[in-house]
């Protein structure tokens, strides 16, 4: 019986221990992955810019989302105009959004592997996937390209 006690004391001591640190090793990791609506009342909230990395091509087919940054990761010095989207962010976060979420979620582990932090992955995408409708299929505002371009920074231009 005793041996049973002290068997007992040793386990809940150890899960003692073990439980803090599964707790602030979680605290410690921010989530990465935004769906559209997450990252569109970001957007609206001015906590968060959001780049648009998809071609010009298919911009041009279904518009780009309202108060996103047009970047397209298809187009010279895009790893300089991604740096400069990010510096004129300041501290908020920056999303990435493509068409159904492979660039972006490509992106974002391209980024995280070079010590970056700051970018989320938003990875339905444009036009839905797996991780849900998309921003299209929400209703999220969209604008036309031209629309979207007038407004991107002279520094990203």
């Amino acid at each position: 019986m005793r041996l049973w006690r002290n068997r007992r004391y040793f386990l809940l001591s150890l899960s003692a221990m073990v439980l803090p640190l599964g707790i602030s090793a979680a605290a410690g990791q921010r989530r990465t992955i935004w769906s559209a609506k997450e990252a569109y009342d970001a957007l609206v909230a001015d906590r968060a810019r959001v780049i648009d990395v998809r071609s010009r091509e298919e911009w041009r087919e279904t518009g780009v989302g309202a108060g996103v940054w047009p970047i397209s990761m298809h187009e010279d010095r895009f790893p300089q105009r991604l740096m400069a989207a990010k510096a004129l962010s300041g501290d908020r976060d920056v999303g990435l959004i493509c068409a159904t979420g492979g660039r972006s979620a490509y992106l974002l582990r391209a980024l995280r592997r070079a010590g970056y932090d700051g970018y989320m992955d938003i990875s339905e995408g444009m036009l839905g996937s797996r991780r849900g409708a998309g921003w299209i299929a929400a209703g999220l505002p969209i604008v036309p390209l031209q629309a979207a371009l007038a407004l991107l920074p002279e520094e990203l231009a």
